[in-house]
């Protein structure tokens, strides 16, 4: 059985048979936020689908006290691995075996710069996982808008999708809902919204555009979880 908590904004825990992760944990400075970095521990893998400070966050706190590997693209995992991360850098399309399962990167359409003081550098692409533990599936899109090749995961079975309808930078919920359509996942999870005045928007609207005729649509509250 695995486990996701929705943490506020894109950041989530997750859990199953050898693996407790974190998903851009952005702890720090979100309003939403559902937990601290110094709350983790034992936390094995963190995934990092971009460099903006609202997905990266707490990356490298919480990477150093727990010793935890960073999975994200590979110009991003060459910038941690300078600061002493340990790092998977992958790339889009990459899938690859590990412990606890499978990880494979999907396409983002969103930026990805590394903005530290008043230097910004090149963070790669952006881009969102496909997690395999415990035999499920969990598809985290990243910041992104609708794209074709969420047509293509339709084959890859996914048991949950977590997707933003936020809107602005990322999907709204019209696109989120047609981005459910492509995929087909048996749970979709709202996330990437309310955070801040900006991103406003209703996830009921979103549960209304989905339907349930193939996917059920989790509305999760920062702290809440889902275990299937």
């Amino acid at each position: 059985m695995a486990k996701v908590r929705f943490l506020g904004h894109s950041s989530f825990y997750i859990e199953g048979e050898g693996l407790k992760a974190l998903i851009d944990p952005f702890l720090e400075g979100n309003p939403s936020a559902a937990a601290k970095p110094e709350e983790f521990s034992g936390i094995n893998a963190i995934f990092l689908t971009h460099g903006h400070g609202d997905h990266m966050g707490s990356t490298i706190e919480i990477a150093k006290k727990n010793d935890a590997v960073v999975f994200t693209c590979n110009e991003m995992a060459g910038y941690l691995s300078s600061k002493g991360i340990k790092t998977e850098g992958m790339h889009i399309g990459g899938r690859a075996v590990f412990p606890f399962g499978k990880v494979k990167l999907t396409p983002a359409w969103h930026g990805c710069p590394i903005v530290e003081g008043k230097e910004v550098r090149y963070g790669g692409v952006a881009c969102g996982f496909v997690i395999e533990v415990d035999g499920k599936k969990i598809y985290h899109s990243g910041d992104t808008g609708l794209t074709m090749e969420m047509s293509l995961l339709e084959d890859e079975n996914i048991d949950v999708a977590l997707l933003p309808i936020g809107g602005y930078y990322t999907m709204d919920v019209e696109d989120a809902a047609r981005a459910v359509r492509m995929i087909k996942p048996r749970v979709a999870i709202p996330m990437h919204y309310n955070t801040f005045p900006r991103i406003e928007a209703d996830p009921e609207e979103f549960a209304g555009l989905v339907g349930e005729m193939f996917t059920a649509v989790k509305i999760l509250a920062p702290g809440e979880e889902y275990e299937f």
